[in-house]
């Protein structure tokens, strides 16, 4: 049982968006465990028929309620936009509390459905943190096989392997075949897979077209579908002008480690430290933790990157309201030395109101030129997280 970060509301309405396999189901059963409490599964077939074919069903259940029902959960709400119409009016008129998961916003965002009007908030759940993991924590399993909680309960790799292949390959057959996201299936794995093999890269959107054999505007409307479907999030550009930043490329990082390996067909390859696979992954994994705790904490932060014509590059630029810029570097050496902080020394100067950061797996905290080397753990709670 892990001890998840994210703070639900205790008396309002709210969704609960995460990709699949992030412990949603588990996290609100452990919350509403009352008999009270109306769970309606849009994953059983049973009830999505009934409920697809008829949405007023779930008026004549909660009719039913007793006058005081605690709490109504409505698992992946997505697949029924039309019953936020019915949650709304028992919203407003009889003050019913819901909770709602999604695993994808697609349908949400795209189909003018009604998100409530700001009556229901809105919180998101990633797979598990380092944090949560706790004392058993393990970074070298995290790179390898990502921090999905169903993981924990797998002993051997050749099981983790199968279960974060089926997750790929369910991914693509239900998210995106079952609900007809896109005309063909095949043209999208290959982009799926090429993009995987280029995670926390500046997306290339003609190179990427080039080898998924589809052209550039396909690709950028997958990688809006990734988005929709949490299985990922862009990191834009740094740059004072919100104008500009929207000319530069992103960066994409996948949602999880283990499902970048899965969707690059990298399972097999091992990650020994000191190589350049296992630094990639760790930048990735560190981002990605980043990225989680700051929405649980709802610190409203921005987070991009830097690289400038002449190839020096920022990992991280983190804006925090009310504290400086953190401009972060991040290696994955035991021991940093002057020269893995050259980006920083020359750079910091020209961004104002900033402080700089190396976080990495050297476990002694020190300055270089300006710069706080401190071990990640330490680093995270320096940036505020």
């Amino acid at each position: 049982m892990f001890n998840r970060q994210i703070r639900l509301p205790a008396n309002s309405s709210f969704f609960l968006f995460g990709p699949r396999g992030s412990g949603k189901t588990h996290l609100l059963k452990e919350r509403f465990r009352s008999p009270e409490v109306l769970y309606v599964d849009l994953l059983d077939p049973e009830t999505f028929q009934d409920l697809s074919l008829r949405p007023q069903a779930l008026l004549e259940r909660l009719n039913a309620l007793p006058p005081k029902a605690p709490w109504v959960v409505i698992d992946e709400i997505q697949k029924i936009p039309s019953l936020l119409d019915i949650v709304h009016q028992q919203i407003e008129s009889r003050g019913l509390r819901f909770a709602l998961t999604g695993s994808s916003a697609r349908k949400l965002r795209h189909g003018s459905a009604n998100l409530l009007a700001g009556r229901a908030f809105v919180h998101h759940l990633f797979p598990l943190t380092a944090r949560e993991i706790g004392e058993t924590f393990s970074l070298e399993q995290a790179l390898r096989w990502g921090t999905l909680p169903r993981l924990f309960s797998l002993k051997s790799d050749e099981d983790k392997r199968d279960f974060l292949r089926s997750y790929a390959h369910v991914y693509l057959q239900e998210e995106i075949a079952h609900e007809q996201v896109v005309r063909k299936l095949e043209p999208f794995r290959r982009f799926i897979f090429t993009a995987a093999q280029m995670s926390g890269q500046i997306v290339n959107f003609s190179k990427i077209a080039r080898e998924a054999g589809i052209t550039v505007p396909t690709v950028q409307s997958y990688f809006q579908i990734l988005e929709d479907t949490l299985v990922g999030f862009l990191l834009e550009p740094f740059h004072e002008s919100v104008r500009k930043r929207q000319r530069g490329n992103p960066k994409f990082y996948f949602f999880d480690t283990g499902i970048q390996r899965a969707l690059s067909h990298t399972l097999n390859v091992g990650l020994s430290p000191r190589t350049y696979d296992f630094g990639v992954a760790f930048e990735h994994f560190l981002i990605s933790e980043i990225h989680r705790l700051q929405s649980y904490g709802k610190k409203d932060y921005r987070l991009s990157y830097l690289r400038t014509k002449d190839g020096l590059e920022i990992d991280l630029i983190v804006e925090r309201p009310g504290r400086p810029r953190a401009l972060v570097e991040i290696k994955s050496t035991e021991r940093v030395v002057p020269e893995e902080v050259r980006a920083l020394r020359r750079l910091a100067p020209d961004i104002p109101n900033s402080e700089a950061f190396c976080l990495s797996l050297d476990p002694t905290p020190k300055k270089i030129d300006g710069v706080s080397c401190l071990p990640w753990q330490q680093g995270l709670a320096e940036l505020g997280l």
